[in-house]
């Protein structure tokens, strides 16, 4: 499913148009975002959290060379789903 197709069913479940629809999957997009940046965490009960992570330094490899080469440490996003909502998929 890519976006579109996901703005379409989100529209035909909510009722909405899909120029709402689209317009409230923005805002979602553009709140989580702000609030990452922010330094905040996002938790959805029943779905799962958004967070930033801190990813150490490290030492990697070229595949291509067998080089080593620095990696320098990042921040990445990661979705780390809930319970309730893995058991959906487990039952």
């Amino acid at each position: 499913m890519n976006k579109g197709e996901f703005i379409k069913a989100m529209a035909e479940k909510a009722g909405f148009t899909n120029k709402d629809a689209a317009a409230a999957y923005d805002a979602f997009i553009a709140t989580v975002t702000e609030a990452l940046k922010a330094g905040d965490k996002v938790q959805l009960v029943g779905f799962g959290s958004f967070e930033v992570k801190n990813v150490p330094a490290k030492t990697g490899i070229n595949p291509q060379t067998k080089e080593k080469v620095e990696i320098a440490a990042c921040k990445k996003p990661v979705l780390k789903f809930g319970k309730a909502y893995k058991d959906i998929f487990n039952a």
